[in-house]
């Protein structure tokens, strides 16, 4: 389902007012709009809407699992060169950024949040980089589509969404495609079912995290 935000018309303006671009630590040569803290950002974001319970602005951060997994296709970009990526609850887009950088034939990046596909774009533009929006909740839909690759960072971070996104990226996997997740072990990480292919410290901010450096893996779904 949608989120509808319908008090602020300008989004791209509400985030560039409201956030910074920055370099993304671990990616350096991508830089994404970013703002300082979370808790003051989700905040004004209420106020301007006039409606509580909105969900975070986690498209206003480089979060460890993304990162991971942006560095991880740069460092190997045969992974995805000359393929169709799904950046699977892309936030900020920095994952389908890298994968485009890395010389992919074509990324969409899927979010239900409208602030959240503003910004990839926002980004995306900065960087030079076209992507694909798509606002449907891919969860919640069997739909046939199909990519070569699909790359999810932090998606593993509340019980129902991960168990949602597993069957998503298991049904997805069994078609053929190459599944790959930036995690740093999140609370619902299925590692039972994954296979960590790299691991990177990766600078954080400790308004998200509970450290300085998250130790965070890349992991490959693989299915039997």
């Amino acid at each position: 389902m949608d989120i509808s935000l319908p008090n602020i018309a300008d989004k791209a303006a509400f985030i560039r007012d409201n956030t910074r671009l920055r370099p993304v630590p671990l990616i350096p040569d991508i830089s994404i709009f970013v703002a300082d803290e979370a808790v003051p950002l989700w905040h004004k974001t209420e106020e301007e809407i006039g409606r509580d319970g909105l969900p975070p602005p986690f498209w206003a951060f480089a979060w460890a699992g993304g990162q991971a997994l942006g560095r991880y296709v740069l460092d190997h970009p045969d992974v995805v060169g000359g393929k169709h990526v799904l950046d699977l609850a892309s936030g900020s887009g920095l994952v389908g950024i890298a994968a485009m950088k890395a010389g992919a034939a074509s990324v969409a990046v899927a979010d239900i949040d409208p602030f959240a596909r503003v910004a990839a774009d926002l980004n995306a533009q900065h960087n030079g980089i076209t992507l694909t929006i798509v606002a449907r909740d891919l969860l919640a839909s069997p739909g046939d589509e199909q990519w070569d690759v699909i790359l999810a960072g932090d998606i593993f971070y509340e019980r129902d969404t991960a168990q949602r996104a597993f069957d998503f990226l298991t049904r997805q996997a069994l078609r053929g495609t190459s599944v790959l997740i930036g995690d740093p072990g999140r609370s619902y990480l299925p590692k039972d079912k994954l296979v960590a292919v790299a691991t990177y410290g990766v600078p954080v901010t400790r308004d998200l995290e509970d450290a300085d450096i998250k130790h965070t893996s890349v992991w490959s779904l693989a299915v039997r």
